[in-house]
């Protein structure tokens, strides 16, 4: 059985969401943010036969999120995602979108894989490594971060603002790390979407000319010590398996892809 849920379902939720909350990365955050009863958020969960939950459908204004532990009635999240006449997007883990995809009665524009991992501890050979020039990023630090970023290549297009960065620090919703040489910031990594069980790592960047010194593993160590400390589990997104690689050096693991499904 498919039904609204309620904010007397939230305890029931959270027990089926934390289980991965790496994976329910934003379905938690936006619950947390903003609960059971907006007009622009909605969610539905399916029940069992013993009245338990195994299944959730997050709405956040035209996007939908699913999540399933396990077998899920995909028929009926499609339906209520195609019945939605605001709806543009879907995402998830893969093999869970995989199977809701083929009934949503919409036309596909456009769909997008990256690589999804995680971290929960930080490998042995990468703990010791010296984090003392790591400074963490103040809401006063926004606009020198926000140069920092746009003086990288891949970044340079980020539609990222002074203010937007500054919110989050105040907020607690991200937090930033970042390393100084030669009176500027050369180095940084940040978290977004953070919640009370877990983080995305973002713009990870270093200037050209201060490469292969190790900085941003030394700001990656020190962002995921000070939240692999408070219980949080870390996620990320990438496209570039070479840098995949980098990251696994640190401790984070495959788990599966991240779909981006955009309709007309």
């Amino acid at each position: 059985m498919i039904r609204r849920l309620e904010k007397t379902d939230h305890e029931a939720c959270f027990q089926l969401l934390k289980t991965r909350s790496a994976e329910n990365l934003f379905i938690i955050g936006d619950i947390e943010a903003y609960g059971y009863e907006q007009d622009f958020q909605k969610l539905w969960g399916e029940f069992n036969e013993d009245g338990e939950l195994i299944a959730v459908l997050l709405k956040y204004e035209k996007s939908y999120i699913p999540y399933a532990a396990g077998s899920f009635n995909a028929v009926g999240f499609a339906e209520i995602i195609s019945n939605d006449p605001d709806f543009t997007m879907m995402s998830g883990i893969k093999h869970i979108t995989e199977k809701i995809e083929p009934y949503i009665n919409r036309t596909l524009k456009r769909k997008r894989q990256t690589y999804y991992a995680k971290c929960t501890s930080l490998n042995s050979d990468v703990k010791d490594v010296d984090c003392s020039i790591v400074q963490q990023a103040f809401p006063s630090d926004a606009e020198a971060l926000v140069k920092l970023l746009h003086s990288v290549p891949e970044f340079s297009d980020a539609s990222m603002t002074v203010e937007s960065k500054r919110r989050g620090l105040q907020d607690g919703t991200s937090r930033s790390y970042f390393i100084i040489e030669d009176e500027k910031m050369v180095s940084t990594a940040s978290t977004a979407a953070e919640n009370s069980l877990s983080a995305m790592v973002v713009a990870v960047a270093t200037l050209e000319n201060y490469k292969k010194k190790g900085y941003a593993t030394k700001c990656m160590v020190k962002l995921c010590n000070d939240l692999l400390r408070e219980g949080k589990e870390l996620c990320l997104f990438y496209d570039n398996p070479a840098a995949g690689a980098i990251y696994k050096r640190i401790g984070f693991e495959h788990i599966g892809f991240w779909m981006m499904y955009t309709y007309n």
